[in-house]
């Protein structure tokens, strides 16, 4: 019998697919980060919530390793994000040491509720940026 959180990750994740990232993709000032497919090889754009500090960029994947994203980034650590409607290319850091709820305190209010409501895994993620 699927847990809990296993049922939790399943409806958010197919809301988010279905209807959430479709639109969201679409909003020019819509943060996205472009991960290139571990089996496809194909560039994976998927809305996120962050913040700029500098050259980093730093997000917390609400469903960590089990996160599609994540795993992408597991397979290639080269990423594209996209911030005020302009791409900036970098190479993405897992951090699993790092504390996610704190850190969610230090990024936007709004898209960090929902990633403490919804996630289970939470994971902290620094994009060093190219430029």
């Amino acid at each position: 019998m699927p847990s809990k959180r296993d049922i939790q990750h399943r409806v958010v994740t197919a809301f988010q697919r279905r209807i959430g990232n479709p639109i969201l993709r679409r909003l020019p000032s819509q943060q996205l980060l472009e991960t290139t497919g571990r089996v496809s090889g194909q560039p994976r754009s998927t809305p996120i919530g962050g913040r700029r500090i500098g050259t980093e960029f730093w997000l917390v994947s609400e469903f960590g390793q089990r996160s599609q994203y994540i795993r992408n980034i597991n397979a290639n650590n080269r990423v594209r994000v996209r911030l005020h409607g302009r791409w900036h290319t970098g190479t993405a850091h897992l951090l699993l040491e790092d504390d996610a709820r704190a850190r969610l305190r230090e990024l936007p209010k709004v898209n960090s509720s929902a990633v403490r409501l919804v996630g289970t895994d939470l994971l902290t993620v620094r994009i060093d940026l190219d430029d």
